[in-house]
């Protein structure tokens, strides 16, 4: 211990240090204000901010963008950035659409709404249907559904004509086109690389795989496709005929006279609309605007009609429910969705993974508030494990005195079919696409491509099957004999599940099965769903079966995705995506996007399963040429 006495410091040295110590202080104070606003934004951007005050006599806008999704499933990265930057979203929650049109049909704050199409990029015509129902309820409180667009697709104008009133700019145009099924084929491709792909499946029928074997699709394939596509298009044609008082057959007739009938308009199109009857005006969004203030009122901010968005409403209207009724006491009828492609593990964006909906499954049947279950399938299945996860969870439910109804949206078939077979009751569409009951195995090999490199490979095992499963070496026939057996076993106790589920002789399940695709019209003659009808009617039916009355309960999504700012905070920064951007540019260019197209990213995707056993149909129907897959 020094006995020196403490120096006293200076005046200047005492005043620039407590300015430092000032400076130093106030910049972590402005990092930590900085901080905490940038969390308070990012909670505000996913919830939406604060509920907005609903006026007397306010049109409802219904402006969807995007792609119709029964849950929000994009990155969150991407859905903050598109908050900031003002962009449309890439996904919109059908229930937002349907709970939106149902409160407001008895809120006589709302007179009127309008249905504007021109950001929906996609949808299935399932979906499209459940909106509609609850467009028919909504008019039927006596309140129309205006619905305007500068052009129509074949989704947009599906949606379009199941209002009261139709509008189009006069520069626009209706395209109807018909329903396809296309995909790419590898084969030559593959050759050429020396790429060995090793298929392995039950069914004439199971066409996911002809990719891999073929340069077109197979007649069989053609004829099942042929089909249920034929049962899309007439229910397309039936709901548009309808809504619009035309006679039956009209679509198709509107698209084999389309260029003979758009060349007597003098090209046209919006004219020859007006004359075949799908649309009632011709006018510019001005003229839209000012038609809709007549019957509500100007709004001279925005020089618009009185409206209010429905992701405004609805924070609104839930606002006020929870100022004004207390749910403590209600059951819960929890919907879990099987959105995507169905993959082992958590999964990533888009995907349904079988660990996430097992565990979301599991949650339900330990909380003693859920009393049933709703499965939404949109799903063309994937992994044959994944699927038996989930499968297993529906069992336990049921086990436990829960009852579990499907609600099958625009595709449920092959694994999602397989998620759906233990359930209580199956409702779907029509227009569904469901069935594809098999399942197939893939295991590629790449020992051709490098011999050509001059890359060989050799070694020495203790068994016959030690290193046989490498992918740089070819399959013995004893490894295909094994991968076969276990395909062939997948799929008896994939048609066994369905004969017990669906109370079916295993033999008839075995005829009806083999990867065929279905429509929901033929599912319900085969008995492989009970009843035609949506979300509503599903979670009714769900309901009844665990002995609720109307009141008793309400309908609650269940889902895994954490909520609060830190969480989305680490939701934002955590997220990782795969893209093919590294390619080199220039000439490639084209490669990088024809890579980024769905075909291929379904393809390539089989490939990464550890079991190369999967149970999935390439078999959605391209509404549009323009919307994505």
């Amino acid at each position: 211990m020094s006995d020196k006495p403490a120096q006293k410091k200076s005046f200047i040295r005492r005043f620039f240090g407590g300015l430092w110590s000032l400076i130093v202080n106030l910049y972590r104070a402005v990092i930590i204000v900085g901080f905490c606003v940038f969390l308070y934004t990012l909670y505000m951007a996913f919830t939406g901010g604060p509920a907005k005050h609903v006026d007397s006599n306010v049109a409802l806008v219904l402006w969807p963008s995007g792609a119709l999704v029964d849950q929000l499933d994009s990155d969150p990265g991407q859905r903050l950035i598109e908050q900031f930057n003002g962009e449309p979203p890439s996904q919109t929650r059908l229930a937002d659409l349907t709970d939106a049109l149902e409160a407001a049909a008895t809120d006589d704050r709302i007179s009127v709404a309008v249905l504007k199409l021109d950001n929906l990029s996609g949808a299935s015509m399932p979906q499209l249907e459940e909106l509609g129902a609850a467009m028919k309820k909504f008019r039927a409180s006596n309140k129309p559904i205006y619905a305007y667009g500068p052009s129509y697709d074949q989704i947009g104008y599906f949606a379009a004509a199941q209002a009261d009133d139709v509008s189009m700019d006069p520069f626009g145009s209706i395209m109807l086109e018909g329903l396809a099924s296309y995909q790419n084929y590898f084969k030559d491709g593959l050759d050429k690389l020396g790429v060995t792909i090793n298929v392995f499946r039950v069914g004439e029928y199971k066409s996911a795989v002809e990719p891999f074997l073929r340069n077109d699709m197979s007649e069989d394939a053609k004829a099942a496709n042929k089909e249920w596509l034929g049962d899309l298009w007439k229910s397309y044609d039936d709901t548009v005929s309808t809504s619009r008082k035309l006679d039956a057959g009209f679509a198709d007739r509107y698209v084999a006279s389309f260029a003979k009938e758009l060349s007597a308009h003098n090209g046209d199109a919006a004219k020859l609309a007006l004359d075949a009857g799908l649309v009632n005006h011709l006018e510019t969004l001005a003229e839209f605007r000012k038609r809709v203030a007549e019957k509500v009122g100007e709004d001279e901010d925005s020089g618009s009609f009185r409206q209010i968005h429905f992701h405004d409403y609805l924070s609104a209207v839930h606002r006020e429910k929870r100022q004004h009724e207390a749910h403590g006491d209600k059951s819960e009828v929890a919907m879990i969705a099987v959105q995507g492609e169905i993959v082992d593990g958590i999964g990533q964006a888009g995907q349904a993974g079988g660990d996430s909906i097992s565990d979301l499954l599991d949650q339900a049947r330990r909380d003693d508030h859920v009393a049933a279950v709703v499965l939404r399938v949109d799903s063309p299945g994937g992994s044959v494990w994944a699927s038996e996860q989930i499968r297993r969870g529906v069992q336990q439910l049921r086990a436990d005195g829960k009852p579990v109804v499907v609600s099958m949206s625009g595709v449920a078939a092959s694994g999602g079919y397989w998620v759906s077979m233990a359930s209580d009751r199956i409702f779907a569409h029509e227009s569904t696409i469901t069935g594809s009951i098999g399942i197939f195995g893939l295991i590629p090999t790449i020992d051709k491509p490098l011999e050509k490199l001059g890359i060989h490979t050799d070694g020495i095992g203790t068994t016959p099957l030690a290193g046989a499963f490498r992918m740089d070496r070819p399959l013995s026939d004893d490894v295909k004999a094994i991968v076969q057996s276990q395909i062939d076993h997948g799929y008896r106790q994939f048609i066994e599940g369905v004969a017990a589920g669906r109370k079916l002789d295993v033999k008839k399940v075995d005829e009806l099965a083999r990867g065929r695709v279905w429509s929901g019209h033929d599912a319900k003659d085969l008995g492989l769903i009970d009843e035609f009808g949506g979300m509503e009617q599903a979670a009714d039916a769900a309901a009844k079966l665990a002995g609720l009355t109307d009141g008793q309960w309400r309908l609650e999504p269940f889902e895994n995705a954490p909520s609060g700012p830190l969480s989305m905070l680490t939701q934002f920064f955590g997220s990782a995506q795969i893209n093919v951007n590294w390619l080199p540019g220039g000439v490639n260019s084209k490669l990088q996007q024809w890579l980024k197209q769905g075909d291929v990213n379904q393809a390539l995707s089989l490939l990464t399963d550890r079991r190369a056993m999967y149970s999935m149909c390439f078999c959605e129907a391209t509404l549009s040429s323009s919307a994505p897959r």
